[in-house]
Order: C-alpha cells, then sequence, then structure tokens
C-alpha cells in the first residue's frame, strides 16, 4: 500500500544543509541512515558503519562547484576513496562494541532515488553488484561533506530486508517507520560522550 508522506529524498536540500551545518560550524558529521538489507545476516535492528557506497541517484545537486553565482569557483574533481572518514568511522565502530550495539563495521550501500522502493530485479542486481544495504538519503550528503572538508560517518540502521526474500514481508514506509521508533538499536547519545 502506498504511504504519502512530506518530503520526497529527492527534494531534500542536501546543498542547504550541509552549508548550513559548515556555517555553524559543526566539527563532524554521524548520519543515521533507515536502509533495507540486501544480505541474510543483515537483520532488521542492526547497525551498520558504512565504508562505501554506490550512488544510483540521477536529480540530485551533486556538488557546491556548479559554475552558479555565490558559489565557489572552479570545479571540484573530488577523490571518493575512502568515502567517508576512516578515523571517524573507527571511533563509531570501536564505540559500538563498546557500548554492545549489534553491529558490522563495513558494508557497501547503495543510494537509490525514491522515493519509490526497489523491485526485485533491482534488489537482487544491486545484491550482485555486491552492495550490503540500499537506502534514499547517503547521496549526495557524504560527497557534499566531503567537497567541505566535514569528515562524514554513517551508522545506517536496517529497517527490512528490502524485497529479494520471499520469507520476508516486503518493504513499506510504514514498516520502515515501525523499526525506527518501535526498535530503539542504541542510545544514539550514547555515541556523544
Amino acid at each position: 500500500m502506498a504511504v504519502v508522506t512530506n518530503c520526497p529524498p529527492t527534494n531534500i536540500n542536501y546543498r542547504a544543509n550541509i552549508w548550513a551545518l559548515k556555517q555553524a560550524g559543526v566539527s563532524v558529521i554521524i548520519a543515521a541512515n533507515a536502509c533495507g538489507s540486501l544480505q541474510e545476516e543483515l537483520e532488521p535492528g542492526k547497525v551498520v558503519l558504512v565504508d562505501s557506497f554506490i550512488d544510483r541517484t540521477t536529480k540530485r545537486e551533486q556538488t557546491f562547484y556548479d559554475g552558479e553565482p555565490g558559489h565557489p569557483p572552479g570545479v571540484c574533481h573530488l577523490p571518493m576513496h575512502p568515502a567517508f572518514s576512516e578515523r571517524l568511522r573507527h571511533a563509531l565502530v570501536t564505540t559500538a562494541a563498546r557500548l554492545g550495539v549489534a553491529h558490522r563495521d563495513h558494508g557497501v550501500l547503495v543510494c537509490v532515488e525514491g522515493p519509490r522502493f526497489s523491485t526485485r530485479a533491482e534488489s537482487e542486481l544491486f545484491r550482485r553488484w555486491g552492495a550490503d544495504l540500499v537506502g534514499m538519503t547517503m547521496c549526495p550528503e557524504a560527497v557534499l561533506a566531503k567537497e567541505l572538508g566535514i569528515p562524514y560517518a554513517s551508522m545506517a540502521v536496517v529497517t527490512d530486508f528490502d524485497c529479494w526474500r520471499d520469507t520476508a514481508e516486503g518493504v513499506s514506509i510504514s514498516l520502515v517507520d515501525e523499526m525506527m521508533t518501535k526498535e530503539r538499536t542504541f542510545d544514539a547519545e550514547s555515541f556523544y560522550r
């Protein structure tokens, strides 16, 4: 069943959000991403400290260096390996282990345009690519943060098994919402102490 929400992932103003964080003097960004699992061992409720991504979005502003008036001049050819701050990611891995949070210390997330969820063929293709997770909001957020020099890492919270398993309930926004509110996987404030 389709559910209507307020803002599709494509329409989030990622550039404004990241720019505002930079202007506010933020020194690191730790993102929490709801995502579907593409692997049997990544069950709902598990946290994955993502170390790379595959960007399948096509309609989002990917850079601050776009030639527009008032934007940074030039073109930014940004290396994306490693995709995230390894120092920050390592701190999250260490903290998750110390707190006893069910987690995996690495994973590849496919970021899709949304707001629709994957077809079974897409889900199976992403699995063949070696992806572990599928989500809608990591890109271009991670890229934009890196452009501005803000260390960025993601704690991806598994909410469902996407649609590749015959034995699992298919993904839906109500299932995602239920998992994000019901399953308090960890106390996020503990990560900041």
